[in-house]
């Protein structure tokens, strides 16, 4: 049976693995799906749908599921909720907010690391293996792909994309997508290569060697994106982390974070 504190509240509705553990004075409202091992450490607040992956741990005071920070989201919306994977940390004041559309949830995926007053707005979908240290705010549809770091403070503007593996230094503010592999350091400005993140997750020599060429490409070059995409094409032939940035960059809606003294590439 679940292990429920007396001073927890839990909806009837809810539907918990028998190993759950539910805290003090936690909050369990409406359609909510909680794995098995999820533990609910105390004051914290999870109303539905939602769903919760084995073994996550929510810490006090963070808050998952409310509905979205958008003035047309009305009192009758239907949400489509948010959905967390697996042994995640959420820690404390943390906030995830539910989807702004009732088919595609709000998603964190699986061993993300949401440290202190990290948030994640309506309808964000965030990979596996994210780090996002305390204070790193997420604007609504923004996406970060698997392994990318947030550092502390950062802010990425609504519907931009974070690429795989790429890192935002604290207190950086981005509103422009930035490229997987690549560093932030100052806003919407590719730094470099994230050479150290790279080399931990097993990405080859000979690719990051590919990257750093890239990279020095985008940076010393003010091309146009077809431009850009065209001189990437030969390395991305060769290389396959090159090739998924210039997917990446083909793909994109938003401007792409331009070199340290460039202006963001448009189009």
């Amino acid at each position: 049976m679940p292990a429920v504190h007396p001073t927890a509240i839990v909806d009837p509705e809810a539907r918990l693995a028998d190993d759950v553990t539910i805290g003090p004075y936690c909050i369990v409202q409406g359609p909510v799906i909680l794995g098995a091992g999820v533990q609910l450490i105390a004051q914290c607040h999870v109303t539905g749908p939602v769903t919760i992956g084995d073994r996550t741990r929510v810490y006090p005071f963070a808050a998952i599921g409310f509905e979205p920070q958008d003035y047309k989201f009305g009192p009758d919306s239907v949400t489509a909720g948010v959905t967390i994977g697996e042994d995640c940390l959420i820690r404390e004041h943390a906030s995830v907010h539910a989807a702004s559309n009732d088919h595609t949830p709000t998603r964190i995926g699986d061993r993300v690391f949401m440290m202190t007053s990290s948030h994640a707005g309506h309808d964000c979908q965030v990979g596996n293996d994210v780090v996002m240290v305390s204070g790193a705010l997420l604007g609504g549809h923004a996406t970060v792909q698997d392994r990318a770091t947030l550092g502390g403070g950062c802010l990425v503007h609504q519907h931009t994309r974070v690429g795989r593996l790429a890192m935002l230094g604290g207190g950086v503010a981005i509103s422009n997508d930035l490229p997987p592999f690549c560093t932030a350091f100052i806003n919407n400005r590719v730094g470099g290569v994230n050479l150290v993140g790279c080399r931990r997750n097993g990405i080859p020599a000979d690719d990051i060697n590919a990257l750093k060429q890239a990279v020095s490409s985008m940076l010393r070059a003010d091309l146009p994106r077809a431009e850009l995409l065209d001189a990437l094409a030969d390395l991305a032939a060769t290389s396959p982390a090159v090739a998924e940035l210039r997917e990446f960059i083909e793909q994109a809606k938003r401007p792409i974070c331009g070199g340290a003294t460039k202006k963001a590439r448009g189009g």
